[in-house]
């Protein structure tokens, strides 16, 4: 794991507070002295933003395209061609592959050295946020790769091939790191508090325990089909225990640390699938909604759909996901492409606002989603009803729709919960989610997928198979290099066939 541990992010901790251009250099000076003594405060909102940054452009477009949301137009049939084929090899390699490992391990030996730091200069609130955000990474890589280094991983020096953990054990670890950051940051004195430096919460101890709780309660959610109810059972009981509950309506988690209108200074979603400096970006030209994706929101009647993507002729029209076949109909010109305020009389749209709108990690509509299906399990109090229809009401929200159009739409018996089946409630609420997901968090609307098969999602065409899914992501070609022993005890990991463990 040399490789795939060093660290290229200690950059970000060059940034300094008073100087916007700098704070976004994310990539200034990646072979810079890695143990430089800095203050916690210059070093927390790089890394922060190094998370922010990864969840919504590397992460968010791989899964965008396997939760059903993306495709591309037919000028674009040879982009993306490893997504659209499931291209495990070509995904895994070190120079044209999607490095989610390597980024991700880089982002948390950040976080341990703001740990370590904040453990010896007795600062709990910086080493909780740490735990938290430690947390966060390594249930990821769950999710994405299954079995991961965690107890050996972080140590730079005594570990060159750390061992492999099993998934369900990483994700027990995981929650209880997030345990922990949630009581240090709750027990830190006000003269602790990081202030500005917290990029996301401007250290507001019960937001942060609020998103630490709704981050647990999504990882017991993730497991719901695995056999594991004692442990779920446990863990809620801490979470109800502990008190403070759940992010709940307006209570995003997103920063907005200064983006500037300058080249690789703006919010990294506009820039890569919206607009650059002085143009279109090249994704804003070769990605389309799905066909599937549409037809959902035309059939639901559903005010969001115009927010998001621009009418052709007064119509809506998406493209097929992994179509070979160079169609006229699904070309650039005669496709909806994202919407934005060039497209909108200037005004904010669904996704794409300004420049600098803030970076969402977790949005307040997921959370609500969330506690809908544990409400419906019976692991928490509460309606699911209620939470389902909150949960609605602030994707409308954020996605610029009018709240008086709510009232209509959740009418619908195709809508409100109270019209579906008992047993088919969790049904509609993922239905929901998958369409407030939509873009912002689609790791999550590709996780329920493979943790539950619905809401149903048409195939690529240009599968392996008509049958065959992707599942997983292949340890990376860096690792299978440096520490290739421990990756090959880990079993079949190929895209479609390995599995993540609470992938039942």
């Amino acid at each position: 794991m040399k490789k795939s541990i060093k660290i290229f992010v200690f950059a970000a901790s060059l940034f300094s507070l008073t100087s916007c251009e700098k704070f976004l250099d994310v990539n200034d000076n990646p072979n810079g002295p890695t143990e430089q003594y800095l203050i916690l405060s210059a070093r927390l909102p790089g890394a922060l933003i190094s998370t922010v940054n990864q969840e919504t452009v590397q992460i968010n477009q791989l899964a965008a395209f396997w939760a059903g949301y993306w495709g591309t137009t037919s000028e674009a049939t040879n982009q993306f061609y490893k997504e659209k084929t499931y291209n495990g090899v070509a995904i895994r390699g070190t120079r044209d592959g999607i490095q989610i490992w390597e980024g991700t391990y880089n982002t948390l030996l950040y976080y341990q050295l703001i740990k370590e730091q904040a453990q010896k200069e007795s600062a709990p609130f910086y080493s909780g946020i740490a735990k938290i955000m430690q947390g966060w990474h390594f249930l990821h890589l769950v999710d994405i790769y299954n079995n991961v280094p965690f107890d050996e991983a972080l140590n730079r020096t005594q570990y060159l091939q750390p061992k492999y953990e099993d998934g369900k054990i990483v994700y027990e670890k995981s929650v209880q790191l997030i345990t922990e950051g949630i009581n240090e940051i709750k027990a830190a004195a006000a003269d602790q508090n990081p202030g500005k430096a917290d990029i996301i919460f401007g250290g507001d101890k019960q937001l942060w325990a609020k998103f630490g709780n709704t981050l647990k309660l999504r990882a017991l959610i993730r497991q719901s089909e695995a056999n594991n109810d004692a442990y779920i059972t446990t863990e809620i009981d801490k979470i109800k225990q502990e008190g403070t509950g759940f992010l709940g309506l307006g209570e995003n988690v997103a920063t907005k640390p200064g983006y500037i209108n300058s080249k690789g200074k703006m919010n990294p979603f506009w820039e890569t699938n919206y607009r650059g400096v002085n143009a279109s970006a090249t994704n804003h030209v070769s990605l389309r909604p799905t066909q599937h994706i549409i037809n959902i929101y035309s059939v639901l009647k559903d005010p969001r759909l115009a927010g998001l993507y621009t009418s052709i002729d007064g119509a809506f029209k998406g493209v097929i996901f992994g179509n070979p076949v160079v169609d006229e109909q699904y070309a650039a010109k005669k496709t909806s492409a994202f919407k934005g305020p060039n497209e909108n009389n200037g005004k904010a749209t669904g996704l794409f606002k300004s420049f600098d709108q803030a970076s969402i990690l977790m949005g307040s509509f997921e959370s609500l989603f969330l506690q809908a299906e544990a409400a419906n399990r019976g692991w928490i109090s509460g309606s699911d009803q209620t939470f389902y229809e909150q949960g609605i009401a602030e994707s409308f929200k954020y996605m610029e729709v009018n709240a008086g159009l709510f009232a209509a739409y959740n009418e619908q018996a195709t809508v409100k919960l109270s019209s579906a089946p008992a047993d088919q409630r969790i049904k509609r609420i993922i239905e929901q989610k998958w369409l407030a997901l939509n873009s912002i968090s689609s790791l999550e609307a590709w996780s329920d997928y493979r943790r539950l098969g619905f809401p149903e999602i048409p195939n690529s065409l240009l599968a392996p198979s008509p049958d065959a899914r992707p599942l997983r992501l292949m340890y990376p070609e860096s690792e299978r290099q440096t520490n290739a022993a421990e990756a090959g005890k880990q079993g079949n990991d190929e895209v479609t066939v390995g599995k993540i463990w609470w992938n039942k």
